[in-house]
């Protein structure tokens, strides 16, 4: 009781109505650890996306949001509910655990070049058309990585 007043008078002071205690604890608890998980889980969404050689437009219609939310859940700006997160997981053909994958040893690191570069090969492979071109540049990677 006696840290409710003080809350309400320090709030006072400063011309503001004091928060309940729940809220304020809420703010106290949010660490920069749970932003680095929103933007591992985001970084998780946007690359499988990319894989899928799908747009964050398209993906957002799959899941039905607006392409802005479907940027901020990849960016880490708004969290992805567990509802959310097991919608995107079907859209995407993942278990909801790749997500999460790599966040301990991650520890939310951005996306190399290379890795970059890894997405994007794959992204232009399952959009070529023709079969005998995929299995052409398939058989063409083979010979090269084995020198």
């Amino acid at each position: 009781m006696k840290q409710q007043d003080e809350i309400r008078t320090a709030a006072a002071e400063n011309g503001r109505q004091a928060e309940p205690l729940y809220r304020a604890a809420a703010s106290r608890r949010s660490t920069g650890r749970t932003q680095d998980v929103d933007r591992h889980v985001g970084a998780r969404v946007r690359e499988r996306r990319i894989m899928l050689g799908l747009t964050q437009q398209q993906l957002a219609d799959l899941i039905g949001v607006t392409y802005q939310q479907a940027h901020k859940y990849e960016r880490g700006i708004n969290r992805v509910s567990a509802g959310r997160l097991f919608g995107i997981a079907q859209v995407l053909s993942v278990p909801v655990s790749y997500f999460f994958d790599g966040l301990d040893e991650r520890g939310g690191r951005l996306i190399s070049p290379r890795e970059r570069m890894c997405l994007e090969l794959a992204r232009n492979f399952a959009q070529i058309p023709n079969e005998r071109h995929q299995e052409a540049l398939s058989q063409l990677a083979r010979v090269l990585a084995s020198e």
